[in-house]
């Protein structure tokens, strides 16, 4: 069969299992699994916070925004279109099974362009930098918002935490994650003065105490950090009483 490589076996790597599936698209690949040790990367001087965000995928302490490709959204026309096709044809005829290939493979573009962003974006982050801090969100519950669930489940929150894992593991790099309780948008960076209430619609905000205006996702992001940081210091974390 013609294959082809995504990436070219370790020298000296023998393949212990292969696995051969087909996808829903009618896609077919084979896993290899091999033994290998995984080089470290020489160490970094750099630490970043990481607020996670919708209109903006994340932002970063230092004050970028990475922008949200949402795929969901921008091929939602063209998998509305397939699904709708595919809704008129007859259960059990060809044509029908045509149109569910054009969906599956609809699907398969969304899937595939996510994991891509993800994978390119998070071998970055782990290149970059030495220490990474992130919050540890709910995102099961929050997907129970039905405002939100489209977007937070398209945003792949969970699948970006999961490679930020395991790639700090591999390349000896130290991710921590700041407990959900800890008010990283509402502390000021600056004085340390919490605000009571900061709705989601405000996007910028002045301290009362020390007059610093605030980009509220860049506040979180190095507020994040910081949290981060004392956890790796001395095991702090943050009680639902905010204490």
């Amino acid at each position: 069969m013609p294959i082809r490589w995504s990436r070219l076996l370790p020298a000296g790597a023998d393949p212990s299992t292969a696995t051969v599936k087909l996808s829903p698209a009618g896609r077919w690949t084979v896993s290899l699994l091999v033994d290998v040790d995984i080089e470290r990367l020489p160490e970094a001087s750099n630490q970043v916070g990481i607020d996670l965000g919708i209109s903006s995928l994340l932002t970063l302490s230092t004050g970028e925004k990475v922008a949200n490709p949402k795929g969901f959204k921008t091929k939602f026309r063209k998998l509305r279109k397939a699904q709708k096709a595919l809704s008129r044809k007859d259960k059990g005829s060809n044509n029908r099974y045509k149109a569910r290939l054009r969906v599956a493979r609809v699907h398969a573009e969304i899937a595939d362009a996510r994991k891509d962003t993800l994978h390119k974006l998070t071998t970055r982050l782990v290149r970059e930098n030495q220490t990474i801090a992130i919050e540890d969100l709910a995102v099961s519950n929050m997907v129970k918002n039905h405002k939100l669930a489209q977007a937070i489940s398209d945003a792949s929150w969970g699948e970006l935490v999961r490679q930020l894992e395991y790639k700090s593991d591999w390349y000896g790099r130290t991710l921590v994650k700041v407990s959900r309780w800890f008010p990283s948008s509402k502390r000021c960076n600056a004085c340390g003065h919490t605000v009571n209430k900061l709705p989601l619609n405000i996007r910028e905000w002045v301290c009362p105490e020390c007059g610093v205006g605030h980009d509220r996702d860049v506040n979180a992001a190095i507020n994040v950090l910081a949290g981060g940081l004392s956890v790796l210091a001395c095991g702090a974390s943050v009680r639902p009483d905010k204490h």
